[in-house]
């Protein structure tokens, strides 16, 4: 039975991509209930902390423009100046508690979806216009959601307020028989702790809305199995693609090993089918390195540059095979092979004395020792 495209058959986790594409997109978890409760608290926090020296500030600012000399009062400059005198009082006395809210208001969004600005959520959506659409949203299980959340803000709020009004009564009666200075600061007390404990009642309301939103949003990536399919094969690419793509890798693979061959000491070849360069630095005191390899035409283009370069050619077909087959490009010749290539270096390097004048031709190397396992019969 084929799949259907339905939300129901959306059973795989979402890809590293999906998710990277949902995020650039903007649409991650976020909590609105979750930023309430942090901007709340902070705000109930900062007004405890910062109360005392806010209600004195009022009060100073209260006993400043309300017992006005009589030479001030004739002055016409003095309503501007006390003006800004007062907005300053007023500024730096807020100031705490406002950046109190600043960074609340910063930290809550990014505590459940991190740091993110997304350009394209700025875009107008002409689709929202639709009435149709907006109809269908108002009936919607995201709607209905919203509803209760918003129905258990409300009774929750209000629970909380009668039992903070109930057990602040006392606090709210003795307000007014109290000072003027004592009963401003004891207002601003009752007026932090009473937030503070109506936020701590959103906090119920905040700790199940935030695993919702989470799940909401897992439950909007979700992919079905065509798609996961689908979308591994774009990653991957199309086979032409892939199949374009190895071949220019293995055109530069060959170019950088033509380049290697003028480095080499010897080239042994099948005579014609198979042809490695080898190279062998006594300084280093390591195996020799195969610096090229290749087949056919590719055995052709290394015996060609190899002349070009008076490159030392001999002919071992079964030495020729195993190397080729036993060692890769750039690595060392395995420790099978050591006694066979050393006695080709020694032969090589005879051929040289003896050309520059300096020995006896070498005899011609009889049968290499070859063990059976790096043996390849052609």
């Amino acid at each position: 039975m084929a799949e259907s495209e339905s939300g129901q058959d959306k059973t795989e986790d979402p890809t590293e991509k999906r998710k990277k594409d949902s995020r650039e997109k903007g649409e991650i978890a976020r909590s609105k209930e979750l930023n309430t409760v942090a901007v709340t608290l902070a705000g109930a926090g900062g007004l405890l902390a910062f109360g005392g020296g806010l209600a004195e500030t009022l009060m100073e600012l209260m006993r400043i423009n309300f017992s006005l000399s009589r030479e001030v009062l004739i002055d016409q400059r003095s309503m501007g100046i006390f003006l800004m005198a007062s907005g300053k009082m007023a500024l730096l006395a807020t100031q705490p508690v406002l950046l109190v809210l600043l960074l609340a208001a910063i930290i809550g969004p990014i505590s459940l979806g991190g740091w993110l600005f997304a350009g394209g959520t700025l875009a107008p959506k002409f689709s929202r216009m639709n009435p149709l659409a907006g109809i269908k949203r108002m009936f919607s299980m995201h709607a209905l959601v919203e509803l209760l959340k918003a129905l258990a803000k409300f009774f929750v709020i209000l629970i909380v307020a009668l039992v903070v009004l109930a057990s602040d009564r006392d606090d709210l009666l003795a307000i007014a028989n109290e000072p003027i200075e004592q009963a401003i600061i004891h207002s601003v007390q009752v007026v932090g702790w009473s937030a503070l404990w109506m936020a701590a009642g959103l906090l119920l309301i905040a700790a199940v809305d935030a695993p919702f939103q989470l799940w909401q949003s897992l439950k909007k990536l979700k992919m079905t199995k065509q798609e996961v399919r689908d979308e591994y094969k774009d990653s991957e690419g199309k086979p032409e693609v892939k199949q374009r793509i190895r071949q220019l890798q293995r055109e530069m693979s060959q170019r950088r090993m033509m380049a290697a061959v003028p480095e080499a000491d010897v080239i042994i070849t099948n005579p014609t089918h198979y042809a490695v360069a080898l190279k062998y630095d006594p300084q280093k005191g390591a195996a020799p390195l195969l610096l090229a390899k290749g087949t056919d035409f590719l055995a052709l283009k290394i015996r060609e540059i190899g002349q070009e370069h008076s490159i030392q050619l001999l002919e071992s077909p079964a030495l020729a095979r195993s190397i080729y087959y036993s060692t890769e490009l750039e690595q060392e010749i395995p420790a099978g092979l050591y006694l066979a290539v050393a006695q080709v270096l020694a032969y090589v390097y005879q051929i040289r004395q003896y050309r520059a004048g300096k020995g006896k031709p070498p005899e011609p190397l009889k049968d290499l020792p070859i063990p059976p396992d790096l043996r390849r019969d052609s």
